[in-house]
This record gives C-alpha cells, sequence and structure tokens, in this order.
C-alpha cells in the first residue's frame, strides 16, 4: 500500500509524469490492474493500460476497473496506440508532440475524473510493472547495499552460462555484486572487488580507450582487450539502462570477443540486472523519501518527536546534528544528491544514523558520542565520493531529542563557519562556539549594527585615513590583559611601541581603560570588527 504521490515521486525519476488532477496524490493505492478486453471483472486502484489501442481507451478501463489512476505508455513511433484519439487510433498519430498528448490525456483524465500518468515510452512495460508492483503490493526495499541480494545469484548465473568471471557495477563504478568463481577472474578484477570499487588508474585506461564513452552512448556490448601492465585480462562491458537512464554496467572476463550465444547471455543478462536496480532503486527512493521527511519533522520541531524517533527506529537519547553541503566547482545539485544517496545507502539497523535533504544541505542526526566520531562519519562519506567533490560541514552540539532544532541551527553556523575557512577539520559547536560568536558579531558589524561613533571606530576611521595600526595594537593590548611585553610580541614591535601608540590614541580620543566595562565593549567591538581569520 502506497500514496499515489510517493509512487510518483518514485516514478518520476523515471520519465513518469502526473497529467491531471493534483488533488488525487493523497490517495492510497493499495491494488494493481491490468487492462484485459476479455475480462470484465479486472479491477484496481491503479490500472496499468497495457496493449489498450488510444488514450480514450485507457482512461474508460481505468473507469470500468473503479481505478483512481492510470499509467499510459505512449508508443515511440507513429503507431497511432494510447495517442488520445477518443475515436481510436490512425497511423501518424503517435508522432504527435508529448505536450499535444499530454493536454488530451488531461482533457480525458479530467472528463471520466481518473488521474493520468503518462510513461516515457523508452521504458518497457515490464520495467514499469516491476516498480508498480513492488511499490503498491510490497513498498518495502528488496536490497545490495539497497538492492536484491539475488544480483549475486544473477552474476553467478551469468557466470556459469558465458564462462567468465562476473561483476555487475551501479554508474559510479561501484560493485554491487559479483560472480563467487575466481578461476577466469585477473589481478585488476580482484583489487576491484576488495576496494568495493574500480580503482581510478582503471578508470583512467577504461576512459582513454573511449569504454566509459562507449557504454554510456550504445546497448551493445563493448570488448577490452588484455593490458598486463594493469593486471587486466580481456573483457567485454555492456551498460545496463532503463530507457535512457544509465543504471551501471555488467563485466564478464573473457579472451576474445563474445559472440553468438554467450553474447546474448550477456545481453540478456543486463537487461535483467536493469529490472533487478530498478526495483531497488525504486524502493529505495521511496525509503529515503520516508526517512527524509521524518527527519526535517525532528529538526524543525513539534510535539510528536519522541514517536518520530521511535519510526526512525532510533533510541531515545542525546543526538548530534550534522551539517553537510556538497559541490562540484560551481554545481550543487548533483554532488548533493550523490551525497544524499551515499549517506542513506545500506539498512537502516546498518547505518548510525538518519539522513534528509533539505534546500541545499544534507542533515544527518547522529549519536551524541564525541565530535571526532562524527568526523570519521564525514571522511568515511567523503571517500565514497568522487575525488572531485568538494564537501564542508558543521557539527551540532549533544541535544536531546526535543533540542535537535537548536542543534541543526548550531550545524548550520558551523557549516558556515567551515565553508569561510576551507580545508581543515568540520568544526564542532561545543568545541567551536566563540568562533560562531564571534562571527556572529562580525555579521552584525557587517549590517552596519555597530555604533559609528566611540573610541573604537575613532580608532578604525584614523587607520583608514592615515595607514596606522590603533584598531590592531589596542586589540593586542585588551587580550593581553595589559600586559605591554605580551602585547608587543603578539605585534612584533618593541614594547615602547606599544606604548607609544596608546599615548597617541588617547590623545586622539578619550580611553579610560581602567573602566572594567569599557574595556569589555571595546573588546566586543574590535572583536566585531575584525576580518574573518584563516586557520
Amino acid at each position: 500500500m502506497i500514496t499515489l504521490d510517493r509512487l510518483l515521486n518514485v516514478l518520476g525519476g523515471y520519465g513518469v509524469r502526473l497529467c491531471n488532477r493534483p488533488e488525487a496524490r493523497v490517495a492510497w493505492l493499495r491494488s494493481v490492474a491490468v487492462s484485459d478486453a476479455d475480462d470484465r471483472h479486472v479491477a484496481g486502484d491503479l490500472l496499468l493500460a497495457i496493449g489498450t489501442g488510444s488514450l480514450a481507451e485507457a482512461v474508460r478501463s481505468a473507469v470500468a476497473a473503479t481505478a483512481t489512476a492510470v499509467l499510459v505508455r505512449p508508443t515511440l513511433t507513429g503507431t497511432g496506440n494510447q495517442n488520445g484519439d477518443q475515436n481510436g487510433s490512425e497511423p501518424g498519430d503517435g508522432s504527435r508532440s508529448g505536450a499535444k498528448v499530454e493536454r488530451q490525456a488531461a482533457g480525458l483524465g479530467d472528463r471520466y475524473g481518473v488521474a493520468v500518468l503518462l510513461a516515457d515510452p523508452t521504458v518497457s512495460w515490464s520495467q514499469l510493472a516491476g516498480v508498480v508492483y513492488g511499490l503498491v503490493l510490497e513498498s518495502r526495499e528488496t536490497a545490495s547495499g539497497r538492492g536484491p541480494t539475488d544480483l549475486f545469484a544473477l552474476a553467478d548465473s551469468l557466470a556459469d552460462a558465458i564462462g567468465g568471471a562476473v561483476t555487475i557495477e551501479d554508474r559510479l563504478s561501484r560493485v554491487l555484486a559479483y560472480s563467487r568463481s575466481q578461476q577466469a577472474g585477473d589481478p585488476a578484477r580482484l583489487e576491484t572487488i576488495l576496494a568495493r570499487r574500480v580503482p581510478d588508474r582503471l578508470r583512467e585506461l577504461f576512459h582513454r580507450q573511449g569504454v566509459l564513452t562507449r557504454l554510456t552512448a550504445t546497448d551493445e556490448p563493448v570488448f577490452v582487450p588484455a593490458d598486463a601492465e594493469h593486471g587486466l585480462t580481456g573483457r567485454m562491458a555492456v551498460a545496463v539502462r532503463v530507457g535512457r537512464k544509465l543504471l551501471g554496467s555488467v563485466w564478464v572476463t573473457c579472451e576474445r570477443p563474445l559472440a553468438g550465444a554467450h553474447r546474448r547471455a550477456l545481453a540478456d543478462g543486463a537487461r535483467t540486472v536493469a529490472l533487478h536496480l530498478l526495483r531497488s532503486r525504486a524502493s529505495a527512493d521511496l525509503e529515503r523519501q520516508v526517512e527524509s521527511d521524518l527527519v526535517i519533522r525532528l529538526l524543525e520541531g513539534g510535539a510528536d518527536a519522541i514517536a518520530v524517533i521511535s519510526r526512525l527506529g532510533l533510541a531515545a537519547q542525546p543526538w548530534r546534528v550534522v551539517a553537510v553541503r556538497a559541490s562540484t566547482g560551481g554545481e550543487r545539485h548533483a554532488a548533493l544528491l550523490l551525497a544524499f544517496e551515499q549517506a542513506t545507502t545500506g539498512f537502516g539497523w546498518s547505518r548510525p544514523g538518519r539522513s534528509a535533504l533539505l534546500g541545499e544541505t544534507l542533515y544527518t542526526v547522529l549519536p551524541a558520542e564525541q565530535a571526532d566520531a562524527a568526523r570519521r562519519w564525514i571522511g568515511a562519506l567523503c571517500a565514497e565520493l568522487p575525488a572531485q567533490v568538494h564537501v564542508a560541514a558543521g557539527i551540532g552540539a549533544p541535544a536531546e531529542i526535543e533540542e535537535l532544532p537548536a542543534s541543526r541551527q548550531e550545524a548550520d553556523e558551523c557549516l558556515a563557519l567551515h565553508e569561510s575557512r576551507p580545508g581543515g577539520l568540520a568544526p564542532a559547536y561545543d568545541e567551536s562556539w566563540d568562533d560562531i560568536l564571534l562571527r556572529r558579531l562580525r555579521m552584525a558589524a557587517h549590517t552596519g549594527r555597530t555604533p559609528p561613533r566611540g573610541p573604537v571606530s575613532t580608532l578604525l576611521r584614523h587607520d583608514a585615513r592615515h595607514g596606522t595600526h590603533f584598531a590592531a595594537t589596542m586589540r593586542a593590548w585588551l587580550g593581553s590583559q595589559g600586559d605591554l611585553t605580551a602585547a608587543a610580541e603578539r605585534l612584533g614591535v618593541h614594547p615602547n611601541t606599544v606604548r607609544n601608540r596608546l599615548r597617541k590614541m588617547d590623545e586622539l580620543t578619550p580611553l579610560d581603560l581602567g573602566d572594567a566595562r569599557q574595556r569589555l565593549a571595546m573588546t566586543i567591538m574590535l572583536a566585531a570588527t575584525e576580518d574573518e581569520p584563516h586557520r
């Protein structure tokens, strides 16, 4: 059982779009039906319009099945099937623009009171049905890193059929499954399996040979010749794709290009892997969204925090919030999605925390151990991302469940601090609260919220006009608690220089350095107007 909204959020990644009746998103889908001209008793909450001749026929079948929604897959060519013609179909109608078909689908759906879902014609009915049945009837993951455990069995079957060692990888060259037989393996394959990803030197080799580019562009198997220098015997690779979307690849060792039955077995195996990965990704996407929604509820606060933490499978104990931003050059979106996918990879019980995407930030709730434990988690996350991805992070202080919104704000401020000081360790609020406070003061100063007149303002204006160092000298003297020698060491000058500067400052503006409150006020304002330090 699943809501139409949840189903659309998953299927939307594969080109499915809702044409009308947005209010139907809240409807629960408990059953699935398939169009059947010979069976008048077909019924279900969601109808798969397989084999219907037009959009009109698909919608009328949905009405007969008492369905809330109907999934329609237009054809790639002008066959006229499901083309929106209410009186049937004519040759060439299938070439109509997608926008026109969508308008016709919306009109028919509104007329008959059925939500119409249009699928990408490049995605097969078998792939669509696999996802729909899995989510509506099971609503659970099947899962290798969240994916199907029988990917390993499939790898073994392919290895037996082809006679080579098989490796199944995702689109980032991370190992999802591999055949148990190592007889036809080579050092490069063993290294890949042990590292759980293709080594960078091999990826560079495949890139130079054009292998990765060809896998992106074609469904035909690609032969990779042997390379003794890289510990590589010959192998063939084939893309695993759903419609236009590349999900991964299948690799099998072989001395020469496969032909005949072996080549067909590899191609068929890739299509089967695509179904498995599609099902796995769909289930994982659904679970990720549910998890993200619950974590956001925790971070925004609410009376049901204890119930939410229980639904997430977490204990009622102190936690920290970690805020992460990832980017590649000036592009954030793709890198952030990769970070979110990695942070939520694996079964819930195998992960220390729970994560959510909110705006341009990845938030993760982690056990409130020492800050270094959170930094190790951040380091492990970075290690799983491509080398070109830049990551900045901030760590909130330990908090009880009801205080997690405050920990989130602390994490946000620590993240901003880390972004202003590239490199180094991610700051934790309980270790860097002083830097956070000073940063708040600097932000207030930058918005003009400091007094325009007074001793400190006078010193700053004099420095700007005459190139003096009065403000820095006063800052050093106050920081050294009035010790001329210590202040001189901070500034790298002689103590007499500090003494002369203090005298000139007193001539420029009244300084009552014997008054503790004035010293405190000057310390705060000088800290607020100091440039952000780079550590």
